[in-house]
């Protein structure tokens, strides 16, 4: 067994039922702890359908599977998993009608362990800007998604499937959940797995970047194999240099983004609520 990984799929394959066309393809992906690991790729390119198979919510018969060293799918040894937090966070509870019924959110927030911990239910309120006065039947989608997140993350956990939840957040709000997810994997060796369509941001945020396609993986790079120029033409000319074979690299130009702009002026607004 892999056990010196937190996610290992060898040639993992999954055939939606009843249909001849696969959902994922030979799909290898070996993640150590600390690791984040980004998902990028069109609508139905396969995203959504990894992250519920490696959450459990998809069963698969081909390719190999292992998380924390063990086959989740083995009735035999998945016990092992016990003591692992596997969290799966996607955009369907937003949307669920028990979410919108008449209740505060402190009782909510209370109901998955807000009184256990305490001190990161407080750091999650803080960060996330919730009131939890607030009630769910009165929640815009942006404040119902934020206590989605602040559930989910209460229990310190090992590994982290995040399927496009920051969708309805603020930029300001999203620059600080971020923040603290990557402090999560430094300070305590958890892993991420993270799909999205939003990229601000997120230029130094994850470790590894794949490309997702039509259920395969088209194809990755580390960090610190991602360089950032000035134009896209600065970047048409060094991806037209020979290539050292040795070392996969990916060029970006740098765009022009209000994302900063808005980052400053919410930030703004968050010192003047605070204040008041």
């Amino acid at each position: 067994m892999s056990d010196e990984y937190v996610v290992f799929t060898d040639k993992l394959t999954f055939q939606y039922p009843d249909e001849k066309r696969l959902g994922l393809s030979n799909i290898d992906v070996q993640l150590k702890k600390g690791d984040k690991l980004l998902l990028v790729g069109p609508n139905g390119a396969g995203k959504s359908t990894l992250l519920k198979i490696l959450a459990g919510k998809k069963l698969v018969r081909r390719g190999r599977i292992e998380l924390f060293g063990v086959n989740p799918f083995d009735l035999r040894s998945n016990f092992m998993l016990n003591d692992k937090t596997i969290v799966y966070l996607g955009t369907e509870w937003a949307n669920n009608e028990i979410t919108k019924r008449d209740i505060r959110v402190d009782e909510l927030i209370r109901s998955v362990g807000g009184d256990v911990y305490s001190k990161r239910r407080d750091q999650l309120v803080d960060l996330l800007e919730i009131d939890t006065r607030w009630r769910m039947n009165r929640c815009s989608d942006g404040e119902r998604r934020r206590v989605q997140l602040c559930m989910g993350l209460l229990k310190p956990f090992d590994l982290l499937l995040l399927d496009e939840v920051t969708i309805d957040l603020d930029v300001l709000v999203r620059q600080r959940l971020l923040q603290f997810l990557y402090d999560e994997t430094d300070r305590r060796g958890c892993c991420i797995i993270y799909a999205t369509h939003i990229f601000d941001g997120l230029g130094r945020w994850a470790d590894r970047v794949v490309h997702l396609s039509g259920g395969e993986f088209v194809e990755a790079y580390d960090r610190d194999n991602v360089v950032f120029v000035d134009t896209d033409a600065d970047a048409a000319a060094r991806r037209a240099q020979p290539a050292d074979a040795s070392v996969a690299q990916l060029f970006v130009a740098k765009v022009a983004s209000l994302y900063p702009v808005a980052l400053q002026w919410l930030s703004r607004d968050h010192v003047t609520r605070a204040a008041q």
